[in-house]
C-alpha cells in the first residue's frame, strides 16, 4: 500500500497543535460505537462533497468519463455518496489502528478463497484503490497467519506519518518497505513467501508506465503488477474490500490463470479490464476523487480542462 511520496518535515507550531487534536479526536472515535461514527462521516461526507469544490469536478469528470450513459442527476448523486463513503471510511482508520483486536477482528469479514493465501508460494495480492484499502490491508494481517509485505510513502507532518505507520503495522508483524528502497527488497519479500499487498491502479505519470484502455480511455497504467509477478515467479490474487453496514468485507478472489503472460502491455490492460468488472459491483466505492486521467498521450488535451 502506498501514498504519494513525500518527505516529513517539522511543520509551524500551530500546525502541529491542530494535527495532535485531530488525531486525538481520531483516538476518540476509536471508543465509540460504529454507527456514530459512520454518521458523523455521512456528515462529513455531505460538507466535502459541499466544500471541495476541485475534488468534486475530478470525481463528476471521472464518473463521466467511465459511465457516459448516466444522466447528470444520476452523476449527481453518485459523486455525493461517493463523498460519504469516503469520508466514513476515512474515519474509519480511527479504530482500524486504535481500537482493540477483538474489536477489528469482529468487523472485518475476512472471506473468499482464502487457500490461496495459504503455504508460502510468492503471491501479489493486486488490491484496487477502493475507499476500504486500509481495511484490506488490516484484515491481512488482523486475520492471516502468513507475514505480508507492504509499500510504504511517509507523509509531510511528521505526527500523521508516525500515526499511520504505527497503524498499519498493529498487527502481524508486516514487513515495510518504503517506496524509495526499489524493487530488490520487494522481490526479495516476495520470494521469501511474504504475499505483496500492492495497489497499481494509480496515475504516477507517464514514468514506467504504458497506455492502455480504462473504460475505453487510453489511460497510463504502470505495469508493477505483471511485472513483480514476472520477476518473482507469483501468482496474482486480487483482494477488494467493501464497506458495509457492519464493516468490511474483505474478499479474496481466486488467483488468475495464466497471469502474467509476458507480455507487459497485454497484461496490464487485462489488469484494467478485470478492475473495471469489480468497480461495477461497488462503483460509488472506488477512488474517484484522483485524476485517474491526468497523464495523457503526446499531443492530447486534458480531460480535466483548466482545474
Amino acid at each position: 500500500m502506498s501514498l504519494p511520496l513525500q518527505e516529513t518535515q517539522n511543520p509551524p507550531a500551530a500546525s502541529r497543535w491542530a494535527n495532535r487534536l485531530g488525531l486525538g479526536f481520531m483516538r476518540l472515535l476509536a471508543h465509540l460505537p460504529l454507527s456514530w461514527v459512520r454518521a458523523m462521516g455521512w456528515l462529513l461526507g455531505h460538507a466535502l462533497h459541499l466544500l471541495a469544490a476541485r475534488r468534486r469536478r475530478i470525481a463528476r469528470t471521472n464518473w463521466a468519463l467511465c459511465f457516459p450513459e448516466d444522466s447528470e442527476a444520476q452523476r449527481h448523486r453518485a459523486v455525493r455518496h461517493h463523498f460519504v463513503l469516503f469520508a466514513q471510511a476515512w474515519l474509519d482508520r480511527s479504530w482500524l489502528w486504535e481500537a482493540d483486536r477483538d474489536t477489528v477482528r469482529r468487523r472485518l469479514s475476512f472471506q473468499g478463497d482464502l487457500q490461496a493465501l495459504e503455504g508460502v508460494e510468492p503471491t501479489v495480492l493486486f488490491a484496487p484503490h477502493f475507499v476500504g484499502m486500509d481495511a484490506g490491508w488490516t484484515a491481512l494481517t488482523v486475520h492471516l497467519q502468513r507475514r505480508c509485505c507492504g509499500i510504504y510513502a511517509g507523509q509531510l507532518n511528521p505526527d500523521v506519518d508516525r500515526w499511520m505507520a504505527q497503524g498499519r503495522q498493529r498487527f502481524g508483524d508486516p514487513h515495510i518497505v518504503a517506496m524509495r528502497q526499489g524493487l530488490k527488497p520487494l522481490i526479495a519479500a516476495l520470494r521469501a513467501g511474504e504475499p505483496l499487498y500492492l495497489l497499481p491502479d494509480m496515475d504516477y505519470g507517464d514514468r514506467d508506465s504504458v497506455f492502455v484502455p480504462f473504460f475505453g480511455i487510453p489511460t497510463a497504467t504502470i505495469s508493477s503488477l505483471p511485472r513483480f509477478a514476472r520477476l518473482s515467479g507469483a501468482r496474482v490474487v486480487p483482494i477488494v474490500s467493501r464497506l458495509t453496514r457492519d464493516g468490511y468485507e474483505v474478499t479474496v478472489m481466486p488467483p488468475w490463470a495464466g497471469y502474467p503472460s509476458g507480455d507487459p502491455l497485454a497484461d496490464t490492460a487485462l489488469m484494467n479490464q478485470r478492475l473495471e468488472a469489480m468497480i461495477a459491483t461497488m462503483p460509488e466505492q472506488y477512488y474517484w476523487v484522483h485524476k485517474r486521467f491526468k497523464t495523457r498521450p503526446p499531443g492530447e488535451a486534458s480531460l480535466y480542462g483548466r482545474d
